[in-house]
């Protein structure tokens, strides 16, 4: 064997062994996690390929398209609006989406962004259309609801998985605020006068809850005081009837020897005079305490 023909015979190997190497480079794929690798035979779609370590025909088939599976955030817009009572908003809006299917998001749609975006932006135009200022503001909660939902059923022929959808500002324009403003602060007095004439109702109230009370106690003192007179009368009643009249004029004359002592009590030096009538009233009540002991 002539050199020649060694040097020939190494090249060959040489060769053949450069290509196997080329071969393994080209048909061996290995994926990020975070990524998904569309492959193209001939310019027509063959695979999708997933993380790890992947085979594909060399020479053959390419890797034409690597995306991206991460979440991603759309750039905040602005886009105006009327609602259905002739306001005009400003709305700025965020929506959050990943590619669930890759070859839908090559194949058939160009610009998937500006895409999103476009129909954000008529979704939301639509849906405030419908909608009072109020209810803008007060259940937007249920407009990013029916925007993340509806936007989602149009993105999904592009292999696209809407996340989340956030309203991050409705604003107003300088008329309109100050309308609101004046509204608010009208609202406001109205609550104070109403609470007020119920804060006076409450006080008409109770002082006659009170009025009522005490007149309630005062009838009630007197029924008391009445019972006990008659009480008093019905026992005073039945000595008599027990006694006879000397019972009677017994407690008179207590009575009176009681009067005479409170007239003749007194501070310092006094003359108490009792006409001829009292003299004899007081004489017949010592009669009657000197018959009783």
């Amino acid at each position: 064997m002539t050199p020649e023909d060694l040097i020939g015979g190494n090249a060959v190997m040489l060769a053949l062994a450069a290509f196997l190497i080329l071969a393994v480079f080209l048909g061996v794929r290995i994926v990020p996690q975070s990524e998904k690798h569309v492959v193209e035979r001939f310019g027509r779609l063959r695979a999708v390929l997933g993380p790890g370590i992947n085979f594909i025909v060399p020479f053959l088939d390419r890797v034409a398209h690597k995306v991206s599976v991460l979440e991603r955030q759309l750039p905040t817009t602005r886009q105006d609006a009327i609602t259905a009572d002739n306001v005009l908003v400003q709305v700025d809006t965020s929506v959050f989406y990943r590619v669930t299917e890759p070859e839908k998001t090559v194949y058939r749609i160009r610009d998937i962004d500006a895409a999103i975006a476009t129909t954000v932006a008529g979704i939301v135009r639509s849906q405030i259309g419908q909608m009072e200022l109020d209810t803008v503001q007060s259940n937007r909660s249920g407009l990013i609801s029916h925007i993340r939902d509806n936007v989602a059923n149009v993105v999904d022929d592009w292999g696209i998985e809407v996340t989340r959808a956030e309203i991050l500002d409705v604003n107003l324009d300088e008329a309109t605020r100050a309308a609101m403003l004046q509204q608010l602060n009208a609202e406001r007095a109205r609550r104070a006068q109403v609470t007020e004439a119920e804060g006076r109702k409450r006080a008409v109230e109770l002082a006659a809850d009170a009025d009522l009370y005490a007149a309630e106690q005062q009838a009630k003192a007197k029924r008391i005081t009445a019972e006990a007179e008659a009480f008093a009368t019905a026992v005073i009643a039945a000595a008599i009837a027990e006694n006879g009249l000397e019972a009677a004029q017994y407690q008179v004359a207590l009575k009176q020897v009681d009067a005479i002592s409170k007239v003749a009590a007194g501070q310092g030096k006094q003359t108490v005079i009792l006409p001829t009538s009292a003299v004899e009233a007081f004489g017949e009540a010592f009669k009657l305490l000197k018959g009783k002991g």
